[in-house]
């Protein structure tokens, strides 16, 4: 949950008179949630935000699905997909249901030649290469190698990499993405026993106010369709906002993994919640010090949702033939564990090195047609013979 935050400069009280130099109004925009009801901001804009020239042709962008009905545990390739230099093609969605879509991104090109907004869902950008900024009405939020950038919904935005290797995974979610609920006090500040704080939170700085007339072309996406639409005004023309929506991102090197004398359940990785799926990190970390504990995890059956790991990096430990970039999905109705070999190699080990994502979704997940080009086709048949 965001923490309240300013940038720039903003009236004295909201709702009032907030003048230029040359006597002229500034334009108040509320950028929020949940009607008026929600997280919010308010951004003071130079121009009338409104200012449209211009409108092009929808376009579908729907995933293409390949596999409705999956109950077949799967190993998808992720770095066989393919770089694009432009943003927008280069994110290719894998996985799907109705609450949200999940997919990996190869972008080449340096700045976008466009802005973007997603007007359907939150998004959340992993950035397991590369290096840059998020651009936006904000202000700049940089970004590394293991940060977690979050975009709320409704969110202009450009993104400036720093060199042509950049690989990510993304998620975009038809439900608000929080911090965990059980981390915050009523307040809504993290707790002493939360894994990170609001200290870790990496916030938007440099805000950009650009006063410019032109052609600015926004793809804002809205129902499965990218709708072009060309604004009079530069986008990131805001003198200063304050409030608790905006974007930011948050390193997953700084979560201080929960451990145990016996092995944690996943619930202790969480890491952000929806209402229709979780996100964990898995970190270098401890392994359990009761002096018989076997750290790999129990064989477990998923009921009630679908398991999807990322790898990032170290040796996963509980898994067999797992590279940087690979995508296992565990469906929920049939169990999974360890690897053959892992469940007793794991004992007297005492820490590990592993780096890894994992979604857990409370609805089954569709494989489109791009994630069953990568897939292996093995997978399945992995844990046989032993």
């Amino acid at each position: 949950m965001p923490i309240y935050q300013q940038l720039g400069t903003i009236p004295p009280k909201r709702h009032t008179q907030f003048r230029k130099t040359d006597g002229g109004l500034y334009y108040e925009e509320l950028f929020g949630t949940i009607g008026f009801e929600g997280m919010s901001s308010l951004l003071y804009h130079t121009w009338r935000p409104t200012q449209v020239k211009s409108l092009g042709e929808p376009y579908d962008v729907a995933p293409r699905i390949a596999v409705a009905n999956n109950m077949t545990m799967r190993k998808l390739i992720g770095f066989d997909v393919k770089p694009a230099a432009d943003y927008l093609d280069s994110r290719t969605p894998l996985l799907v249901n109705r609450d949200l879509i999940l997919g990996l991104a190869a972008p080449t090109g340096a700045l976008m030649p466009y802005f973007y907004k997603n007007a359907d869902a939150d998004e959340l950008l992993f950035v397991h290469r590369g290096s840059g900024k998020l651009r936006t009405p904000f202000g700049q939020v940089p970004f590394t190698y293991g940060d977690y950038v979050l975009i709320p919904r409704g969110t202009i935005y450009q993104i400036e990499f720093d060199g042509p290797d950049n690989r990510l995974l993304y998620l975009e979610s038809h439900t608000p993405i929080y911090t965990p609920k059980r981390y915050r006090n009523h307040f809504g500040q993290l707790t002493e026993h939360s894994p990170f704080c609001e200290r870790d939170y990496i916030l938007p700085r440099d805000l950009e106010t650009h006063d410019e007339h032109g052609d600015f072309l926004v793809k804002i996406k809205k129902q499965s369709h990218i709708h072009p639409v060309t604004y009079e005004t530069h986008p990131f023309d805001v003198i200063g906002w304050d409030g608790y929506n905006y974007p930011w991102a948050f390193s997953i090197h700084n979560f201080e993994p929960i451990t145990g004398r016996i092995h944690q359940p996943p619930p202790v990785h969480q890491t952000f919640q929806t209402d229709a799926f979780v996100v964990c990190s898995f970190c270098p970390r401890l392994y359990d010090y009761h002096p018989l504990a076997i750290p790999a995890p129990y064989n477990h059956s998923n009921i009630d949702s679908d398991e999807v790991l990322y790898y990032v990096d170290g040796d996963f430990m509980s898994r067999n033939d797992i590279a940087q970039g690979h995508i296992t999905l565990h469906p929920g109705g049939i169990p999974h564990g360890p690897h053959p070999g892992a469940y007793e190699r794991s004992i007297g080990k005492k820490e590990t090195q592993e780096l890894a994502v994992m979604v857990d979704t409370f609805r089954p997940l569709m494989l489109t047609e791009q994630a069953m080009a990568i897939d292996d086709g093995r997978y399945f048949a992995s844990w046989a013979g032993s």
